[in-house]
């Protein structure tokens, strides 16, 4: 019998991205067989490409995968190709096409699928497919791929799709972490969703999706990237409702006897008519100083052209200019019969002279209609240089003056700003801060932002939760942004109690009109509809608040302490916690007191400075996680790493991913292992495990979540219902 390069394709969940999952093997035997295979160390086959488009006509879905995999190798390759699929979906009208010739796949069930898993696990001593324990999974035999050549491969399928607690939810099996050392050169996914009742919260807890709204009942999603190793499946919420203000509640409890998380998601209908849109006061507050000369003076002016522009019909406007002085278009606000004069004269406009915040802010502050909801957006390049100097002061200023229906959109140009003064500004008026690199252009930026924010439909937000107690709500829910046409509300926090029949409350304001949306019977009880991932995202939040207060109001132990804590449990880094992918040892106390020790001297450093693009970066960085709409991304490569495949260190292979997120858990990478963060070898004595035993594979039958942990690799120690396990080599 002639040797040929044989292969398992089994596209995990998804992982079609892998062709790894794609377990390349050599045999000295027939190929379409799974027995008799050794393990090799490289693999000359990958996935080139991989393109899903899901079709999802009111809970429907039709999905298409096509998938390139090339053969670099001088052998051919062939194999059994095993595409797992998502828990609990039932699918109908199966096809698969490879290089345009049908060809026939066959649906296991889950337990055909596990013995065929169990088998390449034994086989190829590599436990990545455990995951899959417990699924349904397609199988068919791959034609031949020669050696310099690729196959294209197409399946589809259709399926029902769940609704959760008022969400219908869409999941494609994507995770390639545990079983290609190789990358997927193109992913991309397209939904598309046509609903025959109003379509809301659109919402990706796994990815950055860009949303396209067609129409109150269709929206197009998508997501693309390139040379990657997914972590996590994608997966897809969107709420149907005829409400005027839609809420949706997802819930996650990691145990019964911890707390629970929540995320709440508000958005109003895409097409409001514009009698709905409250009518706003927008002033254009510009700095005008000599270092605002040139391009940066051009582009000011032309974003602020671009907020005239796309004035509504009953908005009103007013500018501002400041340098050493300050100077106004006009004494009261107008109408957009006015917005052309008004672009003449900024355009008449030089940069030249200081920079007097104090004065500028109180002129636009004296101009504020106290009738009308008030926009000030607020763009400076440089620190206060004429007048009153002193940030406090002059955030003590507004504060004095400013009434409550004024709104600060501040932006700052380049690094050699006031960060602590423009993010006070705009937290503790409703707004945001966005700054604008040097590489950065001013227009867009202030255009982006002001797309979003043009349509208020209701201020002043407050929520009440009746049923439950919450508590390290973000964004807090005594300060809550307003809403505005097409943007979607996105609240996480912690909760206690038990309650199917909870009640929410949300009230804000429609010009001076009071109005108050009452959501009834929603269900805080233990994992309602939720995902493992809420938690990362609450913790992800809540250490973009800790950093911000650490900012702006200077080191605090405690704060410290609870960024380190957060970080170590659910594998969040920041620029304080880099020790998560380093060797360093924080499993037990004493390590992870030191972790502290080295925490606080590095946030000592950096806490209370105000301008300079460190300053700048670390109010990007606490921005980007308190506001973060998806748990903050895995880091791609070992701190200490040369990148590329991994690194050879003492004897073993260090992965190019230093930590994996598993459900509700991290682990991450220590001399060889993979161990749990929540593990305390303080207190924590692991049962040995020896890898592939009769034992190995008892303890996999006992609890679903012991299948995720086997996967994450050989060796690895993971904590079951607080008792620690340790698998070890053979």
């Amino acid at each position: 019998m002639r040797a040929k390069a044989s292969l398992i394709i089994a596209l995990t969940l998804g992982l079609v991205m892998v062709v790894a999952s794609v377990i390349p093997v050599m045999a000295q035997q027939d190929t379409t067989s799974i027995t008799g295979m050794t393990q090799t160390s490289t693999t000359a086959v990958f996935i080139k490409s991989h393109r899903v488009s899901v079709e999802i006509t009111n809970q429907i879905a039709h999905t298409t995968i096509e998938q390139v995999f090339v053969n670099e190798g001088s052998v051919q390759a062939e194999g059994t190709y095993v595409f797992p699929l998502p828990r609990g979906v039932t699918i109908s009208d199966l096809k698969m096409i490879i290089d345009g010739v049908a060809v026939q796949a066959q649906v296991l069930e889950k337990d055909e699928a596990r013995a065929i898993y169990d088998q390449i696990v034994r086989q190829m001593r590599d436990p990545a497919l455990l995951e899959y324990v417990g699924t349904d999974a397609i199988q068919a035999n791959v034609f031949p791929i020669p050696a310099g050549g690729q196959r294209t491969l197409q399946i589809e399928y259709t399926q029902l799709l769940p609704v959760e607690s008022g969400l219908v939810h869409y999941v494609y099996p994507l995770q390639t972490r545990h079983v290609s050392p190789l990358p997927v050169g193109e992913l991309s996914i397209h939904v598309s969703v046509e609903s025959n009742d109003p379509i809301s919260n659109i919402y990706s807890p796994t990815h950055p999706i860009a949303i396209d709204r067609k129409s109150d009942t269709s929206f197009a999603a998508g997501f693309e990237t390139t040379n990657t190793q997914e972590s996590t499946d994608f997966s897809l919420y969107y709420g149907v409702s005829s409400e005027d203000i839609n809420l949706n509640l997802l819930t996650y409890r990691e145990s019964a006897s911890e707390d629970g998380f929540f995320v709440v998601l508000v958005a109003p209908p895409v097409e409001v008519d514009e009698s709905r849109v409250i009518p706003k006061d927008v002033i254009v507050v510009l700095d005008q100083s000599g270092s605002m000369f040139g391009e940066k003076w051009d582009q000011a002016r032309t974003a602020a052209k671009y907020v005239l522009d796309n004035l509504n019909s009953e908005d009103r406007f007013n500018l501002v200019v400041f340098s050493t002085g300050v100077n106004i278009y006009a004494n009261d606000m107008q109408g957009l019969d006015a917005v052309g004069d008004a672009k003449g004269w900024i355009s008449g406009l030089e940069a030249i002279g200081g920079t007097n915040i104090d004065d500028a802010l109180q002129t636009a502050l004296n101009m504020n209609g106290r009738e009308r909801q008030t926009v000030v957006l607020f763009l400076t390049d440089g620190l206060a240089t004429e007048g009153e100097t002193n940030g406090a002061t002059i955030l003590a200023n507004v504060k004095a003056n400013a009434p409550e229906n004024v709104r600060f959109f501040t932006f700052g140009v380049g690094d050699d700003v006031d960060t602590v003064l423009l993010d006070q500004l705009s937290q503790n008026f409703g707004g945001t801060s966005a700054y604008v690199r040097p590489t950065e252009r001013v227009d867009e930026e202030v255009s982006t932002l002001y797309n979003k924010i043009n349509s208020p439909v209701l201020t002043d937000l407050n929520l009440e939760i009746d049923g439950v107690s919450v508590y390290d709500v973000y964004p807090a829910i005594d300060n809550l942004p307003d809403l505005f046409v097409g943007s979607q509300l996105i609240i996480t926090g912690r909760y206690r109690g038990d309650a199917d029949n909870a009640t929410l409350r949300l009230s804000g304001k429609v010009e001076n009109d009071t109005q108050s949306f009452t959501y009834s019977e929603l269900d805080f009880r233990a994992n309602a509809g939720g995902e493992e991932l809420i938690p990362r995202l609450w913790a992800t939040r809540r250490i973009g608040e800790l950093l911000n207060q650490i900012r702006l109001n200077g080191e605090n132990p405690e704060l410290v302490d609870s960024i380190v804590r957060l970080s170590i449990r659910y594998g969040i880094i920041t620029p304080y916690t880099s020790f998560l992918i380093t060797e360093d040892d924080i499993f037990s106390q004493a390590g992870r007191d030191e972790a502290l020790r080295n925490t606080e001297a590095q946030v000592g450093q950096s806490a209370g400075v105000a301008s300079g693009s460190v300053a700048v970066q670390a109010a990007e960085d606490a921005s980007t996680m308190s506001n973060a709409p998806a748990p903050a991304a895995m880091p791609t490569s070992m701190a200490t790493g040369s990148g590329g495949e991994g690194n050879v260190n003492e004897g073993y292979y260090a992965p190019q991913q230093p930590m994996q997120v598993v459900g509700d858990r991290t682990f991450v990478w220590r001399d060889g292992v993979w161990i749990d963060t929540t593990y305390d070898a303080d207190t924590m004595e692991p049962e040995e495990i020896v890898f592939l035993s009769d034992a190995y594979f008892e303890l996999l039958d006992t609890d679903d979540r012991v299948a995720e942990f086997y996967a994450v690799g050989e060796q690895v120690i993971f904590v079951l219902d607080g008792k620690a396990y340790e698998v070890v080599p053979e």
